[in-house]
């Protein structure tokens, strides 16, 4: 039996990408220390940590927000 999974890969859209420019724009002017900053490809959305303490998520929309620690 021969059985062949094929992924498929996300891209980060154009407002995701404007997005992570901002939120890093913003980090960077508030003198923050961008820790981690990954791009999920099987869900496309981006997680930022920032600083040891701020956790930010950006989904395919663009729309970041902080994500709060009671939501893991």
């Amino acid at each position: 039996m021969y059985v062949t999974i094929e992924e498929t890969a996300i891209n980060p859209t154009d407002e995701q990408a404007q997005a992570c420019l901002r939120v890093c724009q913003m980090l960077s002017n508030g003198y923050r220390n961008i820790e981690l900053f990954r791009f999920n490809p099987q869900t496309g959305i981006v997680f930022i940590f920032a600083s040891e303490e701020l956790q930010v998520v950006v989904p395919p929309n663009g729309v970041w927000r902080f994500l709060n620690a009671t939501e893991f």
